[in-house]
């Protein structure tokens, strides 16, 4: 397949389209409770896949931080696997700062043990309390301290009040946009999505095959925060004789 090499063009808004470097993360993260035991959850890396995948058909270059996944990553792709979202945090900031963008499409560990055990843990009859304390945030980390000239979209995967915890999460993570989607969405072929604006408005709604979720999420990370105005339109107008 090859990809395209020139900004892509909407005639209808004489608006082009920069190619950029993206950082997508992908998948879930481990966090040991021993050397055998881990907390973790049911993400696939699919979205993220699709994603990559969209992103490299409109020619932009893609590196994929992704948690351990059995879904294959487009070849075109750098992909840096990662175990614990301590190591994810660790590769997103040494990896920011040469993307244009960053696609937190990870679900990440929120927990981790306060205290992990070095020999396995062994069963006594008794209950097993565990000590959780929370992980960092790897997308409020990235947008906080993104430049001027990087943006950063991030998912909240909410099982109520999805709109408005979406919007909430959207300003606290200092994020230029949000996908909000629900739990069905993990481990499935398909997802139910709505992109949110930084002004917590709906820039798009898309339903279906994640593949397709993907395109209506790069076509509004297009629309609004990749669009440039045509500099060759400018320079038309600008060469345009003056009327005496």
């Amino acid at each position: 397949m090859q990809y395209c090499k020139q900004p892509l063009r909407c005639s209808n808004e004489q608006r082009a389209v920069s190619l950029a470097r993206i950082l997508i993360t992908s998948g879930p993260t481990r966090q040991y409770l021993d050397p055998v035991r881990y907390l973790t959850n049911a993400s696939s890396g699919r979205m993220g896949a699709c994603l990559a995948d969209a992103a490299l058909r409109r020619g932009h270059q893609v590196t994929i931080v992704s948690g351990p996944v059995g879904v294959d990553y487009p070849p075109d792709a750098q992909v840096i696997p990662v175990v614990t979202t301590d190591d994810m945090l660790r590769e997103v900031n040494d990896r920011f700062g040469l993307h244009d963008g960053l696609i937190g499409a990870a679900a990440p560990c929120d927990y981790m043990p306060k205290r992990v055990s070095e020999s396995k843990l062994t069963k006594d009859g008794s209950p097993l309390k565990l000590e959780l304390v929370e992980t960092a945030d790897v997308v409020a980390t990235a947008a906080r301290n993104k430049r001027s000239d990087q943006w950063v979209v991030g998912f909240a995967l909410e099982t109520e009040d999805r709109r408005f915890r979406a919007v909430v999460k959207m300003q606290r993570k200092c994020c230029d946009l949000m996908v909000s989607n629900g739990p069905a969405a993990i481990d499935s072929p398909d997802n139910d999505v709505e992109i949110l604006a930084a002004d917590g408005l709906t820039i798009a709604r898309a339903v279906g095959d994640k593949q397709v979720v993907a395109d209506a999420i790069l076509s509004s990370i297009h629309a609004t925060l990749l669009t440039q105005p045509d500099t060759l339109a400018e320079q038309s107008v600008a060469n345009e004789p003056r009327k005496q």
